[in-house]
């Protein structure tokens, strides 16, 4: 289970990269770290990519799903499933492993925002904090269905770890679903059996012989 290690690097980024951005104040640990005003950008490439720090209530990339308890208790769940299919994935690939410890680390990531953020930064209750999103590419802007679009979704280490993972799981399906098929052994036939099978052959071409003979004295 050495590839939770892999996990756990990815929350660690992802946590301290958002506390850079939304900031975090305990006096008796001696840390103050300013943070970013919220709404606040800074330039990283111009008119494409910016560093703007936001709270979003839902999933990745901004997506609703039920309520914040609700999405809470989802992700723990799903959680609990991916760090399963690890175990149970123990002795496949390293591909198929760090495929899903991506999306592990991902997913306790922003998990770490939704149970704790609301507590630690004094807003609202356990399980209903907001994932901190600060990741922001601009996009020209176009139509589609009525509704105009100028960026795409802000996001956070956690989604990129997220996304990773599934393209990984995407483009290696075939590769690991293949695989185990090819390894699928068929039954060997030891040098035992194989005097079993003649001994059996013969015996039964002798039976046939021996009605054929029969047959004719009759």
């Amino acid at each position: 289970m050495r590839i939770l290690y892999f996990s756990f690097f990815v929350v660690l980024v992802d946590q301290v990269t958002k506390f850079f951005v939304k900031g975090l104040n305990i006096p008796f640990l001696g840390l103050h770290i300013k943070g970013m005003s919220y709404g606040a950008s800074i330039n990283i490439i111009d008119n494409f990519f910016q560093i703007t720090f936001i709270e979003n209530p839902g999933m990745a990339f901004g997506l609703e799903f039920g309520g914040k308890l609700t999405l809470s208790i989802f992700t723990i769940f799903a959680t609990l499933m991916i760090i399963y299919l690890i175990y149970r994935n123990r002795k496949e690939s390293l591909y198929m492993r760090f495929s899903l410890a991506f999306i592990l680390g991902g997913a306790v990531g922003n998990l770490v925002d939704r149970i704790f953020y609301g507590v630690i930064y004094d807003y609202s209750p356990i399980f209903y904090g907001k994932v901190v999103d600060f990741f922001h590419v601009i996009i020209p802007d176009f139509k589609l269905f009525g509704k105009t679009f100028y960026s795409w979704p802000i996001f956070n280490v956690a989604d990129v770890s997220v996304t990773i993972g599934f393209i990984l799981i995407l483009f290696g399906y075939k590769s690991i679903f293949h695989k185990k098929s090819d390894e699928v052994e068929t039954p060997s036939i030891t040098s035992e059996n194989q005097t079993e099978v003649n001994n059996s052959n013969t015996e039964n071409l002798y039976g046939i012989q021996k009605e054929t003979d029969q047959h004719y004295i009759n």
